[in-house]
């Protein structure tokens, strides 16, 4: 089993940067993909971002490229998403998911999720 817990979400100004953590129970956290998605109210819930194992691959929706970047510390069991120029539309629920060996996009493929953290981006 794996516990995943979400930190580091708040409110924000339209062009300012948040980082969000994701803290990992288990000793198997080096052999999962992670990846984080998000829900705005009314939206469907999409992938964001997500890394490989060893972090030597990584997935951005067009949205975000350029402004977010994941990254992985496998000896702290942690993944962040560093969000920097946030705008309104980034405003949403944000969740830490995991799995196993390959990086997929749909919300059905992910086995493992934390609760989720609020991001609020004012204009």
């Amino acid at each position: 089993q794996v516990q995943l817990v979400e930190s580091g979400g708040g409110l924000v100004q339209s062009g300012g940067s948040l980082r969000l953590s994701c803290a990992a129970s288990g000793r198997t956290f080096s052999t999962y993909v992670m990846a984080w998605f998000r829900q705005a109210p009314g939206k469907e819930r999409e992938i964001v971002a997500a890394i490989s194992v060893t972090g030597g691959s990584r997935y951005y929706t067009d949205s975000v490229k350029g402004r977010f970047t994941i990254s992985r510390d496998n000896a702290k069991n942690t993944v962040y998403l560093q969000m920097n120029s946030l705008n309104a539309e980034d405003t949403a629920v944000y969740y830490c998911a995991g799995r196993r060996s390959t990086i997929l996009l749909a919300t059905s493929a992910y086995d493992y999720w934390g609760q989720g953290t609020q991001v609020t981006v004012s204009s």
